[in-house]
């Protein structure tokens, strides 16, 4: 416990500076619960790689740590259970050979699995691998026609209406349905017996009289199109195929990711293996140690992460330091910097097929992305060089490539997206996938607008009154939930999104006595807990509606404070026992500091970032100490 926001600050930086890796990054892990344990096991076991025995039994050691009593395994700690990280737990630790159905901890959770509905409640994702692995036949699955990425850019919904994520993992997934692969070895499991009943909800009657009917209006989209195209069927589909595979060859990243994405990956072997490729050619095994250079430590267990953190981490931390204190010219400083430097981009990605005038200049989250920017980790960036812009040509010239770019994704509804420009199409609701508006569409959002905002009207010499600014205000203002929040996309859930709306809105100019900015304000006041923390717990992110934690967290408090620091412009109680709360928990070690803070899919996929319990408490201290410095509060708290 420090005594002072002073002494927190301090200690906070002495960590940091501790902790930063001989390059200059922060390798903070970015955890995300067992599904990528469980699919590197499941992946190395199909292709019956067993030099990499000693990896699966640390895998199979973290899975089992994981489980709960209820003999399921959650996504995060106020779930009472997941039945696809069940499934997929279950799945991996018997295909591993380390566990047995017979054993009582695996009982447990079939048990837990057929109670909430078994297979038929899993989701997309689970059920994609376990039918590439032989568990579902395709033949039972719908898939989206392969023939659809030969649709043209001027068609209403083509292949590059979908976000990148999306696309990432959708290419590969078209031409595993086309293929109809699948894979199985003499030690794949069968878990047929965790379906709920012998007719599934994905016989064939289910698919054509369910799946059909709900697809028809846009299959018969795409149908009339591909009659369109010039050739005979087979030509058309070879084509296809053709195309799809180009496409995720030209994606591939420097270590053999597809995207730096572990999804994407996992899918791009199998789709690699359907094409004819052999396990052991190059793209294949350059892919599998893609994968495998994601391993880290979490609490003394292999973790495989869904992708490295590095650019986030060390952007973030790189900015908040500066804002306590530390000097730009300090070495800590300087070698964070130089190394994003090295970072940015100098690649044209698929973000210019929607925004054609662009250059490149972004930066994307992950250490070897090199074509995948977006707009977070680019103001983040910038945040982070903006103090060394007029002292070094270099980087005077990466600020100016990366505010262009910045600029240039600004979508026409005034908002910012997370990747590209104009992917929201109200087309793609045709499309009944599972949490589609997470995986298929890339629309504005207040968290990445909020922070924009933010960024610009604090960091650049851009005026209120200009047209990106004031189109950025009225996307807020027009997002605001009724009762004064905003939701955010990247994190959990209202309040991060509030958080990035209020300081945004605050640095465009708006004033605090807004009628916006009071009434989120008053929402933040009511939820603070009586510890004076604040919590929000995952199941916001799914109901779509504030769901509090019953307990409060070191990083939701942190973004509480800090929108009530930015908006009031005197100390206030709640403020007050906000710090208070910093100050007497920021040693803590428990559920709440592990607790997930960040979401990729809501309802499916949940962060756990290392680095954020220093990160924004450190923000929201120094901000409280810049502002409130001569206050009688600061001076006693």
């Amino acid at each position: 416990m420090s005594n002072t926001p002073s002494d927190e600050i301090k200690r906070i930086v002495s960590i940091l500076k501790k902790d930063q890796s001989d390059v200059g990054t922060w390798e903070y892990p970015f955890e995300t619960g067992i599904i990528t344990d469980a699919y590197m096991i499941i992946l190395l076991r199909s292709l019956t790689i067993d030099d990499e025995e000693e990896l699966i039994k640390e895998l199979v050691d973290r899975i089992l740590s994981k489980q709960e009593d209820s003999g399921a395994w959650k996504l995060f700690y106020d779930e009472d259970g997941n039945v696809s990280a069940t499934i997929e737990a279950y799945y991996a630790l018997l295909y591993s050979g380390y566990c047995s159905d017979k054993e009582v901890r695996m009982q447990a959770a079939r048990h837990f699995i057929l109670s909430n509905g078994g297979i038929d409640k899993s989701s997309s994702l689970t059920k994609i691998m376990l039918a590439v692995t032989g568990q579902i036949p395709w033949s039972k699955m719908f898939n989206l026609p392969i023939e659809f990425v030969l649709l043209p850019l001027s068609f209403p919904l083509n292949f590059f209406d979908f976000s990148v994520y999306g696309r990432a993992n959708i290419a590969p997934l078209m031409i595993l349905t086309d293929k109809k692969y699948t894979i199985k070895t003499n030690k794949s499991p069968n878990i047929s017996d965790l379906y709920t009943s012998k007719h599934t909800r994905w016989d064939e009657e289910y698919v054509t009289r369910v799946l059909l009917k709900e697809w028809s209006p846009f299959l018969s989209l795409i149908q009339k199109k591909v009659e369109d195209l010039i050739g005979l069927p087979k030509q058309i589909q070879e084509l296809a195929v053709d195309k799809t595979k180009q496409y995720m060859l030209e994606r591939i990243e420097p270590d053999g990711t597809l995207y730096s994405y572990f999804t994407s990956t996992f899918l791009l072997i199998f789709a690699l293996l359907s094409l004819g490729y052999k396990k052991d050619e190059p793209a294949v095994i350059h892919a599998i140690n893609g994968l495998k250079s994601m391993k880290c430590q979490v609490d003394g267990k292999t973790h495989m992460q869904f992708t490295t953190p590095t650019i986030w981490n060390t952007a973030l931390i790189s900015y908040a330091m500066q804002e306590a204190g530390v000097s730009e010219s300090d070495p800590v400083i300087k070698k964070a910097n130089r190394f994003l430097a090295t970072r940015q981009h100098y690649k044209f990605g698929d973000w210019v097929i929607h925004s054609p005038q662009s250059l490149p200049g972004g930066w994307g989250f992950s250490n070897i992305n090199t074509m995948n920017p977006d707009i977070d980790d680019t103001t983040a960036s910038l945040r982070a060089i903006c103090k060394t812009v007029n002292i070094n040509t270099n980087v005077h010239t990466s600020w100016d490539r990366g505010i262009k770019w910045v600029f240039s994704m600004q979508n026409d509804d005034g908002g910012w997206p997370s990747f590209e420009k104009g992917v929201n199409k109200s087309i793609l609701s045709m499309i009944p996938i599972e949490d589609a508006e997470y995986l298929l569409a890339d629309p504005s959002s207040a968290d990445l607008t909020g922070r924009t905002l933010e960024f610009f009207g604090n960091f650049t010499n851009l005026k209120k009154s200009h047209d990106s600014i004031k189109l950025g205000v009225n996307w807020l203002f027009d997002h605001q939930e009724p009762n004064g929040s905003w939701y955010g996309r990247w994190g959990i859930c209202y309040i991060y999104g509030s958080w990035a709306a209020i300081t945004g809105l605050v640095a465009a100019g708006i004033s605090q006595d807004h009628s916006s900015i009071r009434k989120s304000l008053k929402w933040l006041r009511d939820i603070q807990n009586p510890d004076g923390g604040w919590g929000e717990s995952c199941k916001s992110d799914k109901m779509k509606t504030y769901v509090p934690l019953g307990a409060s967290t070191l990083t939701h408090t942190a973004w509480a404070l800090d929108a009530l620091i930015a908006a009031e412009d005197k100390v206030t109680p709640e403020i007050v026992n906000g710090i208070n709360y910093i100050l007497k928990n920021n040693d803590k070690v428990d559920w709440t500091t592990a607790y997930l803070k960040g979401q990729g899919m809501a309802g499916s996929f949940y962060i756990h970032y290392h680095g954020y319990r220093y990160i924004f408490p450190l923000l929201a201290l120094a901000h409280y100490q810049k502002k409130f410095a001569n206050d009688s509060h600061t001076k006693n708290s």
